[in-house]
This record gives C-alpha cells, sequence and structure tokens, in this order.
C-alpha cells in the first residue's frame, strides 16, 4: 500500500488539474459559442430591417501608415437597432469618420492587402467606434469599396 500512495497522490493531482484547465477554458470557448450566436440572431433579420439599421461612409481617401501609399475606401455599418442608427447618422462625420481615417493612418498597406488583414482592421475599427457610441451598438462593418494605391 505504501508504494502505491505516490501513484494515486499523482493520479489524483493529474485529474484535478485537468479538471481546473477544462474550467477555465471553458469560458473562452463559450464566449466564442455566444459571439456566433449574435452575429448569427443579426443574419435573420429581413432585407428591409437591414437597411433601417444600416449607414454607409463613403469617399474617404487618406494616406496609410507608409507614406507611399493611399487608401480609397468605403463602409457599411450595421448597428444593433434604429435608434442607435439614428445617433450614428448625427456623428457619422464628425466622429466616426475621424476614427476612420485616424486607424487607416496607422495601418501599413500590407494589412488590407488579404481578407485576413482586413478582419482584424474592422475589429479594430469596430471596437474604436463603438467606445464613441452613447447608445446602442455597431455590429457589423463591411468594407463595400477600397483601393490601395502606390505613390
Amino acid at each position: 500500500m505504501k508504494k502505491m500512495l505516490p501513484w494515486l497522490i499523482t493520479i489524483l493531482l493529474s485529474i484535478t488539474l485537468i479538471v481546473v484547465a477544462i474550467v477555465l477554458l471553458s469560458d473562452k470557448f463559450l464566449g466564442d459559442n455566444s459571439k456566433n450566436q449574435a452575429t448569427a440572431a443579426a443574419a435573420k433579420l429581413s432585407a428591409n430591417e437591414i437597411v433601417s439599421m444600416s449607414s454607409e461612409i463613403t469617399g474617404i481617401k487618406t494616406n496609410l501608415a507608409d507614406p507611399y501609399h493611399i487608401a480609397s475606401m468605403a463602409f457599411a455599418f450595421q448597428l444593433n437597432d434604429k435608434k442607435a442608427k439614428e445617433e450614428f447618422d448625427k456623428i457619422k462625420e464628425i466622429k466616426i469618420r475621424p476614427i476612420i481615417i485616424k486607424t487607416l493612418a496607422d495601418t501599413k498597406p500590407e494589412l488590407l492587402n488579404d481578407s485576413k488583414g482586413r478582419e482584424q482592421f474592422i475589429a479594430k475599427l469596430q471596437n474604436l467606434i463603438n467606445k464613441s457610441l452613447t447608445s446602442g451598438q455597431l455590429i457589423q462593418i463591411d468594407i463595400t469599396d477600397i483601393l490601395i494605391a502606390e505613390i
């Protein structure tokens, strides 16, 4: 029995560590699942509902982080309700457009060349814009037009 005691302690310790790891990591996996459910709920809206909760900003032209590259872009923004859309429309020229221009000024042109980089850019932009909204939330940003050119 004395020879088995260290083995039993090792097995119990291993099981405990595995359970603790599962509990700590379950929040990460459940958090991603709830985010996917919110995206799925937004996808079930009718076309009229999407239009009533969406706004556009077009004609953004600015230099990127590399001074020899410029970007010309247009965006579509979907908000979570009509009230948030009304607020967004009021501040989009004086608050949202400058946020986009500043974010583009810090962005390297290589980041916008592929879809993964564009998703990172959109996530950063969405986070910054949501901080400036007082009511409602921005749930989706789409790049509707993009041109990256070298000067």
